[in-house]
């Protein structure tokens, strides 16, 4: 049996909310991310790329984020599940940051291709 509340809809928002705040708080690389994407997101107003750019623009960002909170669940949990060095934990750890930078690769193409089409077509 798992060790969980009953379902509220209300709560479970809060409970993310909270998942949001603390990532923010204890993750340099998530408020690097907000600080970057913050802007850019808005300053779609302005390129006229399309909405179906501007949606892809959104999507990669947004993957980014989404990705860095699962990476930092997973430290998270191999921390307190291994708080010693092991080639395991460093596997699983190295294997999120992979997915965070895949992600910021994604992005970073999804901008480039936005660019060069509004530029150079």
């Amino acid at each position: 049996m798992r060790n969980q509340p009953k379902y509220k809809f209300f709560a479970n928002w809060s409970y993310a909310i909270d998942g949001v705040k603390e990532i923010f708080a204890n993750e340099s690389s998530f408020r690097l991310e907000i600080f970057i994407f913050t802007p850019a997101i808005f300053s779609l107003l302005f390129w006229g790329f399309g909405t179906t750019m501007n949606l892809f623009i959104i999507f990669a960002s947004f993957l980014v984020l989404v990705c860095e909170c699962i990476n930092s669940a997973i430290e998270r949990v191999v921390d307190l599940a291994s708080p010693e060095i092991h080639p395991l934990a460093k596997g699983a750890k190295d294997s999120g940051s992979a997915a965070v930078m895949f992600c910021n690769i994604l992005c970073a193409i999804v901008w480039c291709s936005a660019l060069i089409s509004k530029f150079c077509f």
